[in-house]
């Protein structure tokens, strides 16, 4: 793997959350079968309270002249809204044990408003923001090999016992069918769940950057790693599906086992690098709603012109099966 560039970074304490902060949760497993630490979270714990920052290259918005205003007077360049500002991210880590029953009591606390963490927690965790994080990204262990991002989670098909010796609960379609998931609560969900997530641009985007052991895969394993994304992914949906944006986005990475072949730092590079990317798309789609609005960025004071719900763009932006857990 080509060496990932270093991350601008810093280190707060957790009662040092930057006001305007993206705040970014990700987990990692408990140990299961054979590791007695997950590789998975000895990638994770190391961003703990860690600051990073947005890139510089958000593309700038300016507003489309209103139908009452002259096409044909210039746009001010006070008028132009400033999305290229960094903002900084602050990341909180947190150990999901392997089993169905911490999974099934912890998601949905991680989306609630404001959201919960579990009983137990690291005094290091910082306090959770008032109202949901922007994004929570599992990683999980697969077999040897590449990273990769998963597309989507499944609902049925969990045959395998969990680090206590359990199955998954059951879901029953009919009074003769049953099929181990997660009991009554998703019932009604769908079979699969996708991401909102651009993963194939994504993908495609770390790869230019010189990451190139990672691709895309659709079948995140049918155990914990899969369990985790799809409760995840389904609170999501369930609690406020017409507000996609302001709802947090959700993304599952399984790793390989330590140098097989990349290494934990390696790991812990790309998970850095792919939380800014997804900040950075949030970003961006901030700043075009505040265009679309009349808004402004918080960065650059009010905007002249008007909008009619249109923007314009004047700087172009890049465009076999393991256990996991």
């Amino acid at each position: 793997m080509t060496p990932v560039p270093q991350t601008q970074e810093d280190v707060v304490a957790a009662h040092n959350v930057p006001q305007n902060a993206f705040r970014v949760l990700v987990t990692g497993f408990g140990p299961f079968l054979h590791y007695e630490e997950n590789p998975s979270w000895l990638a994770v714990k190391p961003l703990q309270n860690i600051v990073l920052h947005t890139n510089e290259n958000i593309p700038r918005i300016l507003p489309l002249p209103s139908a009452t205003s002259s096409n044909l007077a210039p746009i001010p360049d006070e008028g132009i809204l400033d999305g290229t500002k960094p903002r900084p991210i602050h990341v909180t880590t947190l150990k999901i044990p392997v089993t169905y029953d911490a999974v099934l009591s912890t998601v949905p606390g991680l989306h609630a408003r404001p959201p919960i963490l579990p009983a137990g927690s690291p005094a290091e965790c910082a306090r959770p923001p008032a109202s949901n994080y922007d994004f929570i990204f599992h990683i999980g262990v697969a077999g040897r090999g590449p990273l990769r991002m998963e597309r989507q989670a499944h609902k049925l098909g969990y045959h395998m016992k969990d680090a206590t010796g359990k199955l998954a609960p059951v879901v029953r379609h009919s009074a003769k069918d049953f099929s181990r998931r997660d009991g009554a609560r998703y019932e009604t969900s769908p079979d699969e769940i996708t991401t909102d997530i651009d993963v194939t641009r994504l993908v495609h985007d770390l790869k230019r950057s010189g990451i190139d052991q990672i691709y895309t895969s659709m079948d995140a394993g049918h155990y914990l790693c899969d369990f985790i994304y799809y409760c995840s992914l389904e609170v999501k949906r369930a609690s406020k599906p017409y507000e996609k944006r302001r709802n947090t986005q959700v993304l599952f990475l399984h790793c390989p086992p330590v140098s097989l072949p990349l290494s934990t730092e390696e790991v812990t590079d790309a998970i850095k690098r792919i939380v800014v990317w997804v900040c950075n798309e949030q970003q961006l789609l901030d700043v075009k709603e505040d265009a679309a609005a009349g808004g402004t960025a918080a960065s650059s004071g009010p905007a002249t012109g008007g909008a009619t719900g249109a923007v314009g763009v004047t700087v172009g932006a890049s465009a076999p099966a393991h256990v996991a857990a």
